[in-house]
């Protein structure tokens, strides 16, 4: 048997940590500022009892992704290019255009929320730090090739880091933690249901889909000696196996993080009475006299070191999806005068974003708009995800196993029973 072309199965296992990245990245964007903002409110409102959202919905969030993933490497095509060449255009331009609605309201939310957590840390205007933390993203998009970008993105997933070490900074009683994380007192009152969904909906987000499915083209893109799966097969064993380690890897992360801020927002402001918290940089300040200094930095660091995290995948799903939608040349390794319409969907999005915080906009308002429309787009985008997992013209032989199809289904139902129970509570 011939030894495999491109990255052989033995060079992929020795080097597999050099090689998380879609996946890393993807989960690590999930914990964005709005992210934090809604853990916080979890964890201040609820306490304990909501430990058990961000469990439940790891194993789905791993499926739905590693679906995605598994799109874009085995076609060599994003999301957007395939349902254009797959499903009718009504489809493609309703979901890409919400999308853009909810990424923008996401970057305008995460912008304004960066630029108050450097506010309570030195001082200052927050609006002319939130300025400030949109220029440097876009220009790092527009000006730094992927094969270096994407080891600064990987660098700054170290910043959720610092809601773990926050944990650890204040007393928590574990015993207590550990049985209400598996034995929950739930309720059916609106606001629990509601928040329940509000975590099903920060966590699984169509912007996370269309960037991964995205990265996993640059990622082949990017080594000249690998091609879709579809059309060399030899190298799909260590692209599959290497898939699947850094999604759950990557959604361990951004799941395990979202229970620490869960975790300390309950054991800090829920213990102390403070149970209205719906802001990132609100739940910081009311960490500060209950918790310390040193937590309060803590938290505040976090929300500047995701943002910038999580600004790129926003503004970069965005520019994905536009240009699958209308074919234009699109890759983060281009030079900005190869790929003019897609860097300027970036440009456009993340200055729209910053342009909103200088509006009225009620910030809370928005991001709760975001959060319906994610969470309505979401279920058929899901849905058309599974559809195209099992279609040999899309995916060859590499149509999606029997437990992973499960699994995905299982996410896709979940989602839209959420959206269903948010309709209902609204």
């Amino acid at each position: 048997m011939n030894p495999p072309t491109g990255v052989n199965a033995a060079k992929a296992e020795k080097s597999w940590l050099k090689k998380l990245g879609p996946g890393l990245i993807t989960g690590a964007a999930d914990d964005d500022p709005s992210g934090i903002a809604t853990y916080s409110q979890a964890g201040a409102q609820f306490g304990f009892n909501m430990l058990w959202t961000v469990l439940f919905t790891y194993p789905l969030m791993v499926g739905i992704q590693i679906v995605s993933a598994r799109i874009g490497r085995v076609s060599g095509h994003g999301l957007a290019t395939n349902i254009r060449r797959h499903y009718p255009a009504w489809l493609l331009y309703s979901v890409v255009g919400l999308l853009l609605i909810a990424n923008t309201i996401n970057i305008a939310a995460d912008v304004s929320a960066m630029g108050e957590a450097l506010k309570l840390i030195v001082g200052g205007p927050a609006q002319l730090y939130a300025i400030g933390f949109g220029i440097i993203s876009l220009l790092l998009q527009v000006f730094i090739p992927y094969r270096r970008y994407v080891r600064i993105l990987k660098w700054l997933t170290l910043a959720l880091l610092a809601y773990v070490a926050t944990a650890f900074a204040v007393h928590t009683p574990w015993l207590q933690v550990f049985a209400k994380a598996v034995f929950p007192q739930m309720s059916w009152k609106p606001e629990y249901v509601t928040t329940v969904v509000a975590v099903f909906g920060t966590t699984i987000s169509p912007y996370l889909f269309f960037w991964q499915a995205s990265q996993e083209v640059e990622e082949q893109l990017a080594d000249p000696e690998a091609r879709p799966l579809i059309s060399a097969p030899e190298q799909a064993a260590a692209n599959l196996r290497r898939i699947k380690i850094d999604t759950y890897m990557g959604m361990g992360f951004s799941n395990l993080v979202a229970f620490f801020i869960i975790l300390t927002t309950a054991v800090t402001l829920n213990l102390h009475g403070i149970t209205d918290i719906q802001t990132s940089a609100q739940a910081a300040t009311a960490l500060r006299p209950i918790a310390g200094d040193f937590a309060f930095l803590l938290f505040s660091a976090g929300i500047i070191g995701t943002g910038l995290l999580a600004i790129p995948v926003l503004a970069g799903s965005s520019a994905y999806a536009m240009a699958g939608a209308f074919q234009w040349k699109n890759s983060l390794e281009r030079a900005p005068m190869e790929a003019q319409r897609f860097y300027a969907i970036i440009a456009v999005s993340t200055v729209i974003g910053i342009a909103l915080g200088f509006t009225p906009m009620d910030p809370i308002k928005a991001l709760y708009w975001s959060a319906v429309i994610n969470g309505v787009i979401s279920v058929p985008i899901m849905f058309v995800m599974m559809l195209m997992a099992v279609r040999p013209e899309i995916m060859g032989k590499f149509v999606i196993s029997t437990p992973l199809k499960l699994l995905g289904w299982l996410a896709t139902l979940m989602m839209a029973l959420a959206v269903l129970a948010m309709f209902l509570t609204m």
